[in-house]
């Protein structure tokens, strides 16, 4: 995972101010969690208002999820411990914003809307473990304009607020409940030809070099 895309170079300046306060990334990262949860609820609430505002909110998680871990490398506090709860509350602001999208669009969308939204917050419990934990595969990173813009797949959740502020909710969220689990069938069948792989050439070698 790149650690100098965009949205690092963004919350560089304002962590550089932040660093000598004392201000430890896990109080950011808890922080992270508590803006991605506000926002899915302003989500859930619904109608016309609400979502827009939780779409500001999920905006500064956004920017928090970026700042913990630029903060610790900042400060050389970087821990294996640090990683992991950064992990845990990533997937669970990402999940909870979904969920929470899908209460909203009730109304709307008629109760196929929660489905779809526990749909694609179980899709990225899936791609968290995947890329995180079994680590399938790496997260990408793409170089736009010369190396002008630098993305990985986790800021395609910045199109989020932007989709709801356009109205585009109802779309978001099937997409969302669609990529999620196709991306997860097709990590797992990544996986799976990948274990097999590793299995033929043990027995390869177990066949070439017998036991004395």
């Amino acid at each position: 995972m790149s650690h100098d895309t965009t949205i690092h170079r963004i919350v560089r300046p304002a962590v550089r101010r932040i660093a000598p306060t004392g201000v430890t990334p896990n109080q950011l990262t808890t922080l992270r969690l508590v803006t991605g949860l506000v926002a899915a609820a302003a989500f859930a609430v619904g109608g016309p208002i609400w979502p827009r505002i939780g779409g500001v909110i999920f905006l500064l998680s956004l920017l928090l999820d970026r700042a913990d871990g630029e903060l610790a490398r900042q400060t050389g506090r970087s821990s294996p411990l640090g990683y992991r709860y950064d992990l845990v509350c990533d997937c669970l602001a990402t999940v909870a914003t979904f969920i929470g999208i899908g209460f909203g669009l009730v109304g709307s969308f008629g109760p196929g809307a929660i489905l779809l939204g526990l749909i694609a917050g179980a899709g990225v419990c899936g791609l968290f473990w995947m890329l995180n934990v079994v680590k399938v595969a790496p997260v990408s990173t793409y170089r736009l304009w010369g190396g002008r813009i630098v993305i990985d797949t986790d800021d395609a959740m910045a199109l989020v607020p932007v989709l709801i502020w356009c109205g585009a909710a109802k779309i978001e969220l099937i997409a969302a409940a669609s990529l999620t689990v196709a991306a997860l069938l097709g990590l797992s069948l990544r996986g799976f030809l990948k274990r097999t792989a590793t299995a033929s050439d043990e027995q390869s070698i177990d066949g070439i070099n017998p036991p004395a």
